[in-house]
């Protein structure tokens, strides 16, 4: 019996490129009996087009010498291509046997060379060998991703974290003064929070925030930014809307977080939100301005009682002390 490949069942499909039919029969027999899928070619145009199509094998086994393209060429368009779905391991199958041979299929981009004939266990070892460098990349790949959203995502409520969140808005601020369009921010926080914390414990404080956060998600449209700006506090961020439609989107938003019990710890809560709103204008068009603005609204709307939305003019600033009791 042959030796089944040890490795897990990523990267289990093969592209098999060769004009042979008989060395298509050999070696797909091979591949087959060590447990791995096949695909096959009969030439490198018609491989590229595999390659070409989503979710396509990541290691590819391909002759030299081929009508239309040959192997050094779909070699050469592999690397030329970036491939957003992950890199592609190419072994260089040719009865050239030639250094000079050996050094053009590695220029061309091969990423191993195997000479005609072969010996079986010699193209297994050098399978085994190109499956566990794609598993390693996409290890590292992985690796990437979780340290990107550990970067830019808050790890218990999944939305932008505080310093995200603030790159999108002055990236929405620049693209409503290029665009010549109102962009409108929204801080809101949760009501009575500490209470929370206090009777429940922090725990349910918890489950409290991330369902809220969620609630917030859905009730926003896909491309409006939020994020968790600190604590129970969090910025959202309305492109192209004036404050009139900001108000509205506020009000409904309010609505989706408080219209149904959020249950932490076994106890059911309704849970409201305070709000403050500010939009972009001729006065106040950066992101300071804004932010202060959005924070001196939500401020008013907790003196005012809470479970609100408000709004404060620039001019009002002064007048105001801006430290709420939250």
């Amino acid at each position: 019996m042959r030796e089944q490949c040890i490795l897990g069942d990523s990267n289990k499909t093969i592209l098999l490129v060769d004009d042979s039919a008989i060395y298509r029969r050999l070696i797909s027999d091979y591949l087959r009996g060590w447990g791995l899928n096949v695909k096959v070619a009969k030439n490198g145009l018609e491989g590229w087009k595999i390659l070409e199509q989503p979710g396509s094998p990541k290691l590819v086994l391909t002759d030299w010498s081929m009508p239309e393209m040959d192997g050094p060429e779909l070699c050469r368009k592999l690397r030329e291509r970036d491939f957003a779905d992950g890199y592609v391991y190419t072994i260089l199958l040719t009865s050239k046997d030639e250094k000079s041979d050996f050094l053009k299929g590695m220029e061309a981009g091969a990423d191993d060379y195997l000479i005609k004939p072969f010996d079986e266990a010699e193209l297994h070892a050098r399978l085994l060998v190109g499956r566990r460098i794609l598993s390693l990349q996409q290890e590292l790949i992985a690796a990437r991703e979780t340290m990107r959203r550990a970067a830019m995502y808050d790890g218990l409520t999944e939305l932008l974290n505080r310093r995200e969140i603030m790159e999108s808005l002055r990236r929405e601020i620049a693209r409503s003064r290029r665009d010549n369009k109102p962009v409108c921010i929204i801080m809101a926080d949760v009501d009575h929070f500490k209470k929370v914390n206090d009777e429940l414990g922090h725990q349910a404080g918890d489950q409290v925030l991330k369902e809220v956060a969620r609630r917030l998600r859905i009730g926003l449209r896909a491309y409006d930014p939020v994020g968790r700006y600190g604590g129970e506090e969090f910025l959202l961020i309305l492109p192209g809307c004036d404050l009139v439609g900001g108000f509205t989107r506020a009000d409904q938003l309010r609505h989706v977080v408080s219209s149904k019990p959020i249950t932490a710890s076994g106890a059911p809560i309704t849970v409201t939100l305070s709000m403050g709103i500010a939009a972009s204008s001729s006065e106040s068009d950066d992101l300071e301005s804004l932010i202060r603005l959005a924070d001196a609204g939500l401020y008013q709307a907790k003196r005012k009682g809470r479970n609100r939305v408000e709004q404060v003019y620039a001019e009002e600033l002064e007048s105001l002390n801006i430290a709420a009791t939250k």
